[in-house]
């Protein structure tokens, strides 16, 4: 079996942004994050006992991804506590990866020491963009300085592994404050970019306020330009919204899009392990208390056919420029590729795929129409055998 992921969801943030519908708490007090704490280590000692140090179901772990939320809000007192927690239950590789997703506005110099300190080797910053006026439309609690000094103080801290999130599609965003955002980021010591186009969530206060954002065909632009810009600054391009130096694409977010199993703590988080899926109610207290108590906290569970998971292999294979294997797919699911591949050929006489040896993935020109392409090969997919190789 592959190495095990662990995600650990921390549901805090100083403010919630006007654009997030992520499960997440703002202005939380310290008792209720020593309490979560808490149960989040319970949980983790009740998991380990079938998959962690000593048990026949041990298994490596060489990715741990800490998101939220704002997991900086809890400090890094608690984020530390809960590291030593993993370490102390689970078998962690050597070289596993440790991910802390931060707010620029949530760190110091001195906090992230402690962090670095503590285990933490990559950190993820959600910069967004550099303009303050557009920080401030997406309710964001840093500013472009802040930004900028927080990756800054994270390398000095001896963080080498550094990731920049950024939006584009923004209310009255012109595609050269976006072009400025990211010619400045990529002159910092990060070493990957997240690129997302924003979108409207429904029950979000930004999209409430109905503001007017640029139109498909402009952010087709923008998008295509903002790849270029970002092969030129000597990122590559390895997945529709992911871009690294060589060597330093995101292990753990791999796994999701190559069907390797992880697992989920906290509330509303999130596994994919032994062909099951499940997830953790989407509620803190709930959750304390479930875990407390040790009722059940899952709140949704479905072991997955074999089908869905062709289509799952499809679906996340084509998001990454690895693309996919027509004789994996042979092997795993028992199916003919053939019908797919015919797909896939017609796609690339229009430049939106490419084919290397047994292996095809989309372009950047096929990742702006990936649903429409992934939707019309699930359609025409061959049954598969109810269970792989």
């Amino acid at each position: 079996m592959p190495n095990l992921g662990v995600y650990i969801h921390i549901p805090f943030c100083v403010s919630k942004c006007a654009y997030c519908d992520f499960y997440s708490l703002p202005g939380a007090g310290e008792k209720l994050m020593d309490e979560y704490v808490k149960a989040l280590i319970r949980h983790m000692d009740e998991a380990s006992r079938y998959m962690g140090k000593g048990s026949k179901g041990g298994i490596t772990v060489d990715t741990v991804y800490v998101g939220g939320g704002t997991p900086t809000a809890i400090g890094a007192g608690r984020l530390s506590e809960l590291l030593a927690a993993v370490r102390k239950r689970f078998t962690l590789a050597t070289s596993a990866e440790i991910t802390l997703e931060a707010n620029p506005g949530t760190v110091n110099g001195k906090t992230l020491k402690k962090l670095r300190k503590a285990g933490f080797n990559r950190v993820s910053f959600g910069v967004q963009a550099l303009q303050n006026e557009l920080l401030q439309t997406l309710g964001r609690s840093h500013t472009g300085e802040q930004a900028a000094d927080a990756v800054r103080e994270a390398a000095d801290a001896g963080f080498e592994n550094i990731s920049a999130d950024i939006l584009y599609g923004l209310p009255g965003q012109t595609r050269a404050q976006l072009s400025e955002t990211l010619r400045a980021v990529c002159t910092w010591r990060v070493t990957h970019i997240s690129l997302y186009g924003l979108k409207l969530e429904e029950g979000t206060p930004l999209a409430a306020a109905e503001p007017v954002l640029p139109g498909d065909d402009e952010q087709a632009e923008a998008y295509l330009a903002a790849v270029e810009t970002l092969r030129q600054e000597g990122f590559i391009q390895y997945e529709i919204s992911n871009f690294a130096k060589r060597g330093y694409l995101c292990r753990h977010n791999y796994k999701y899009w190559r069907l390797e199993p992880y697992i989920g703590f906290g509330a509303a988080a999130h596994s994919d392990f032994g062909s099951k899926r499940y997830g953790i109610v989407k509620d803190i207290r709930a959750y304390i208390d479930g875990v407390q108590n040790e009722d059940a906290v899952i709140d949704e569970s479905q072991t997955i056919p074999m089908a869905e998971r062709a289509g799952e292999y499809i679906m996340l294979g084509l998001r990454t420029a690895e693309g996919v294997s027509s004789n994996e797919y042979t092997r795993l699911f028992r199916a003919s590729f053939e019908s797919l591949e015919r797909k896939l050929e017609r796609c690339a006489k229009w430049g939106l795929a490419e084919t290397e040896g047994d292996r095809w993935h989309l372009t950047p020109k096929g990742f702006l129409v990936s649903n429409q392409i992934i939707g019309e090969l699930l359609n025409t997919a061959p049954p598969v055998s109810a269970k792989s190789s």
